[in-house]
């Protein structure tokens, strides 16, 4: 296949993943040509920086390699695709009141994030040991505030874009056991435990995530503040 070199299946995110020898790129056939050619084109969204100068581009995809733990080849270029949705303005539709536009949230944000590594390490983000960008990128999810920003939001503002870039590309689908687009297709095997017979098992016996930590993060999230009245009394 012209998109995928022979001997070249299955690839994941740094060589991660627990569904041996499956390979979502085996199911373009069933895909209409539109979803083909939108899914194909993120194995290669081009060498060239769009919208971020070379600059902001080195800050940006150690951010991002950060962010998403991709320290080891192959990675996906998260950082091409989250250039190429802001030169075509691709954003969410929507932004936080006290942040600017994202295509200037990014520019500003990514510069704060090199002054910050200047003054604390006497050099630029990019340059810094792995350990030091993830202590600076650290602060900033543990804060309330960040240069005048809420850090909260600048997060999410960080986060959305890696993980959309990071999960659109199909290495990544490998890695998750994901099939795919289900149009025009379709999926008719569901239901907890239940496959389609193009997809494989996953090779971990258990979930890597408790019960009880599940549990936990859903109480966290659900929990009332203190002293908050019963509406519904």
């Amino acid at each position: 296949m012209p998109f995928r070199p022979p001997g070249r299946r299955g690839v994941t995110p740094g060589g991660r993943g627990g569904f041996s020898g499956f390979d979502v790129l085996d199911q373009v056939e069933y895909w209409d040509d539109v979803t083909a050619g939108a899914v194909l084109a993120r194995l290669d969204p081009g060498p060239e920086l769009s919208f971020f100068t070379d600059y902001e581009g080195g800050i940006a995809g150690a951010l991002f390699d950060r962010l998403l733990a991709q320290d080891d080849e192959p990675k996906v270029p998260v950082l091409l695709l989250v250039d190429h949705r802001l030169a075509t303005g691709q954003t969410d539709g929507w932004r936080y009141e006290d942040l600017p536009e994202d295509t200037v949230a990014w520019r500003r944000t990514l510069a704060l994030l090199d002054d910050d590594a200047r003054q604390r390490h006497g050099q630029g983000f990019a340059t810094l040991p792995v350990a030091d960008q993830g202590e600076l990128i650290g602060e900033v999810a543990g804060a309330d505030e960040w240069h005048g920003l809420s850090a909260g939001h600048v997060w999410s503002l960080w986060t959305r874009y890696a993980a959309t870039a990071f999960y659109s590309h199909p290495w990544a689908w490998n890695e998750i056991g994901f099939g795919g687009p289900a149009y025009p297709r379709g999926y008719s095997a569901l239901g907890v435990g239940k496959r389609e017979h193009w997809e494989v098992p996953d090779a971990r016996d258990s979930d890597p995530v408790s019960f009880e930590s599940r549990v936990r993060q859903i109480e966290a999230v659900h929990r009332r503040p203190a002293g908050a009245e019963d509406l519904g009394a």
